[in-house]
């Protein structure tokens, strides 16, 4: 039996084990793996949650046993010194030899550390393995125990920031250092370099670029670091992550073939200058680069694998680098060639920084091929421009619509939605994957849901970015079936919002840690927990001060975060009907805070530029005056606009205004799967838009024409008529009935136009259940919203009025300072935000 070592344990070595274990031919093989660490491989992709894990077990990709299970001998805290190519031997630093027929060099790579003078002081780590980040937990920890906060980052590209949110997450206040003139600088352009910037300071971190470190100074530990430009930082912990060098020593000291720059030389079989050596993953310098990404590492090792095999598969010629990910709550991805500009190309661009996002496409000269892009701020479109990218499918008419979203009849992109790309089409980059392979998996019978596809396929499995393209292939393909799709919010409860809806009101399950331990598994993630938010506050009635751990950062702070990081201000102003003496209330606040103001197309106003600390100074004096929130902030009912109606208007048939007032009164501060917004009209000529709202009300003769599911923005619909002619309060009873029916059954996120367009049977179906009462529950509907309205509490008033409370509201956690870096420039007798 012909023996394999593998040199290296880490993700990628790791794969290598994966494919080889599943290839028909494994039991032909004895197989070795050495690794330095004293754990089994994991996932170092998804390293900074370490600090939000119960324990690191959990970023293992497979556990002991595993290894056991395959007959694969594991030696872990073990280096391999030295390698005999002639002998085809390896020796241990403990100076043990074995024999090998094959061998896999999978050493990966270790951080650059800059030859700075200090960086062996105490308070300097780098940013690579379990032990480096347990490191700086514990260094943090001491830290703020003597009230030290500072720490810097040494390195803007993905690691740093990575990186920096980690620090951040510990409580210290941090900086990022990068020698480029922009962050990412091999993602990003300029453009994107900048709104990224500017969306990472606003949450507080400081980012200092073409910085070129010089020396780290400090007497018992890091106290500053300096620059060439003559500048310093006053720091207390410096993170190196500034890049990465192979591993290559072995190989150099065996005498195998590197770069000059680095990296064992292989070709495009994975063979290194000795034919029985295979060298795979950040180690490998293939096409003269070093590619720093899992993916290409992963086809590495497949290629290696069906080599060893007697195959015939080669390493693609061309690497591609696309990547999507979350840094500092900010979504960014770059696919393609993200910077080619030739006479060839067109380079079409799409800029809002008001909502802070950026999006760049890259096109042939003819407008038939996509050649590369940027998305920072709103990475949505990355897996549909993946697709038409990667699969070199032909673009639409207009290719700006690619990124600027449908503007007629056309749609998006040249393929409608997964199912129609063509089965070869590369669904996962990182397992090279396709829609064959995937929807296969379902059709032959081998799986029956979308957690058995990923364990057979690993499509999805590593990074994740292609999960949502995945889960709309399984599903489309298990309905092709007939088989019933079940839509589970995520991996920690395996259930739609609609059946965890039920089940908290059931179990009458008051908080998130108790429906995890009832219902769920694990400890939760971004996606879940707002959504367990929502529903406990659309159950409960409850404040979003009442589960503060779990909600999304503006229903924490009961604000809508702004691009420079201060926050805005929106009293409740119902159906746009105001008093002198309150509009001058809010003049007053707005100059003694000096607050930016504007009226809103939902009839308020708006105050912009409120730092976090001044919000409950600024809410107590609006409440003292009779204001309440206008939850702009939350997925809730937002404003129910009103034309002046019968009151006022020659035209009028209704009094509108008094009717909206009424609406708005009954449903504020009622939670849903998203924002609501109301509008009632007191003729048909419709002056408060009322069929551009998720529910309108529009007067006729005989009473109130009641149309629901409308909305305006990127892709606007107009309401569709649910009934004609009503009085006030049969209105107001199809509206409980329609509300209540939309929160229990509506996905997260799910605005009531496309919860409509889901709902089997759509608007003939709804006006069974609405207006004929079909289900028999219209009763129970009604119940259900009378006993929410009762429970209505102003949360800005709870939040004033309790001192605990209280306290989130900081800038800072080791100061009640305000932040002193804001920079404003006029704006016509106002005041905006720098411009970035």
């Amino acid at each position: 039996m012909k023996k394999i070592i593998v040199v290296g344990n880490g993700m990628v070595g790791f794969k290598f084990c994966e494919k080889l274990v599943n290839h028909p031919n494994r039991d032909q093989f004895e197989v070795l793996v050495f690794g330095e660490e004293l754990r089994p491989a994991y996932d170092r992709v998804h390293l900074s949650e370490y600090f939000s894990l119960e324990s690191a077990d959990q970023l293992l990709l497979a556990p002991l046993n595993w290894y056991q299970e395959n007959k694969i001998l594991l030696q872990t805290s073990e280096l391999i010194s030295f390698i005999d190519t002639e002998a085809k031997k390896v020796f241990t630093h403990k100076n043990e030899s074995y024999e090998y027929d094959y061998l896999i060099l999978a050493t990966g790579s270790s951080p650059f550390v800059p030859a700075l003078k200090g960086v062996d002081k105490p308070g300097v780590f780098i940013y690579r393995t379990i032990e480096d980040l347990e490191a700086i937990q514990n260094y943090a920890s001491k830290l703020k125990e003597k009230g030290r906060f500072n720490a810097a980052i040494l390195g803007g590209g993905l690691l740093g920031l990575e990186a920096a949110n980690a620090t951040k997450e510990l409580g210290m206040n941090t900086q990022v250092i990068e020698f480029a003139p922009r962050l990412m600088p091999r993602q990003l352009d300029q453009s994107g370099s900048d709104l990224l910037q500017s969306k990472i300071e606003s949450l507080g971190l400081k980012i200092h670029l073409g910085k070129n470190s010089k020396e780290i100074l400090g007497e018992d530990g890091i106290e500053q670091i300096e620059f060439t430009d003559g500048t310093s930082l006053q720091i207390d912990m410096l993170v190196i992550s500034a890049g990465i060098r192979p591993r290559d020593e072995l190989a150099v000291k065996s005498g195998i073939r590197t770069g000059e720059r680095g990296g064992v030389i292989v070709n495009n079989k994975m063979e290194t200058s000795d034919p029985s050596i295979y060298a795979i993953g950040e180690v490998a310098l293939y096409n003269q680069n070093i590619y720093g990404l899992v993916a290409p590492g992963y086809e590495m090792a497949a290629v290696a694998v069906d080599q060893i095999m007697g195959g015939e598969k080669l390493m693609s010629p061309s690497i591609d680098m696309s990547t999507q990910l979350k840094l500092v709550g900010t979504e960014v991805a770059s696919f393609g060639d993200p910077f080619i500009e030739t006479e060839e190309t067109t380079a079409i661009r799409y800029e809002n920084k008001q909502r802070g996002i950026y999006k760049r496409i890259n096109i042939s000269k003819d407008g038939s091929k996509l050649l590369g892009g940027i998305l920072v701020g709103d990475a949505s479109d990355y897996n549909s421009l993946f697709q038409l990218y990667i699969n070199g499918l032909k673009l639409p008419e207009n290719a700006e619509d690619l990124i600027l979203g449908q503007r007629g009849g056309e749609g998006k992109s040249s393929f409608g939605s997964a199912m129609d790309l063509p089965d070869t089409a590369q669904i996962c980059s990182c397992e090279s994957v396709n829609k064959g392979t995937i929807c296969g998996a379902i059709q032959s019978g081998a799986c029956s849901d979308l957690k058995e596809v990923i364990k057979q396929t690993k499509a999805s499995s590593c990074c994740g970015g292609c999960k949502p393209m995945v889960v709309d292939l399984v599903n489309e393909t298990l309905k092709s079936l007939g088989r019933t799709v079940k839509e589970s919010i995520c991996e920690h409860f395996d259930f739609s919002r609609q059946e965890l809806f039920d089940l908290v009101k059931l179990n009458n399950t008051s908080g998130y840690d108790e429906a995890l331990d009832t219902f769920g598994k694990g400890h939760g993630c971004e996606i879940c927990k707002p959504v367990m938010a929502s529903i406990f506050a659309s159950i409960f009635m409850e404040t979003a001060n009442k589960q503060v751990a779990i909600q999304d950062s503006n229903d924490r702070f009961l604000a809508n975060i702004q691009r420079n990081g201060t926050y805005s201000v929106v009293p409740r102003v119902a159906g746009g009907e105001i008093t002198p003496e309150k509009l001058v209330v809010l003049g007053q606040v707005a100059k003694k805070y000096d607050l930016y103001t504007k009226i809103t197309g939902g009839q308020r106003i708006d105050l912009f530029g409120a730092q976090l600390n001044e919000l409950p100074l600024i809410w107590k004096e609006l409440i003292d005056a009779g204001f309440e929130s206008g939850h702009a902030y939350g997925k809730s009912l937002r404003t129910v606009k009103s034309c002046v109606g019968s009151t006022w208007c020659r035209f009028g048939m209704h009094d509108s205004v008094s009717f909206a007032i009424r609406i708005e009164e009954r449903y504020k501060g009622l939670r849903s799967p998203h924002k609501l917004k109301g509008g009632v009209s007191g003729c048909i000529r419709e002056c408060a838009e009322a069929r551009g709202k998720d529910f309108g009300v529009i007067a006729v003769e005989g009473g109130w024409n009641l149309y629901v599911c409308g909305n305006g923005g990127a892709t606007p619909k107009h309401a569709i008529l649910l009934a004609s002619q009503l009085d006030d309060d049969t209105c107001i009873k199809f509206l409980d009935r329609f509300l209540i029916y939309y929160i229990r059954t509506a996905a997260p996120l799910m605005r009531t136009a496309p919860w409509l367009e889901k709902l089997d049977g759509g608007i003939e179906y709804l006006k069974k259940v609405v207006v004929e009462d079909c289900l028999g529950m219209a009763e129970e509907f009604e119940k259900e919203m009378d006993g929410l309205v009762e429970k209505y509490a102003c949360e800005w008033k709870e939040a004033i009025e309790d001192p605990e409370m209280m306290k989130r509201f900081r800038p800072f956690v080791n100061t009640e300072e305000s932040d002193d870096q804001l920079v404003f420039v006029p704006l016509r007798e106002q005041k905006m935000p720098k411009p970035w």
